[in-house]
């Protein structure tokens, strides 16, 4: 199975580069048929991880993807199944 894998902790504290990073893999998840992306957002003090979770809740983003699922053995990593 592909997956993309986007590690945030480079550009943890660029609000406007974390919003395009987001946006990139999600659409390329999409056009490329891939059915995981993996965002480590990593484990900090949550706020990261609380940005990527409103990003993909929106309505826009929500409709492209099956479902969400946070990893209960690592609290710094989110996945993102698309059902093709």
């Amino acid at each position: 199975m592909a997956k993309i894998k986007l590690d945030l902790h480079d550009i943890f504290n660029k609000g406007g580069a974390i919003e395009g990073e987001l946006n990139r893999v999600i659409r390329d998840a999409v056009e490329k048929r891939i059915a995981l992306v993996e965002i480590i957002p990593g484990k900090g003090s949550g706020q990261l991880k609380k940005h990527v979770l409103r990003f993909l809740d929106r309505p826009d983003i929500k409709k492209l993807y099956h479902r969400v699922e946070k990893d209960d053995k690592n609290f710094g990593r989110v996945f993102v199944h698309f059902r093709f």
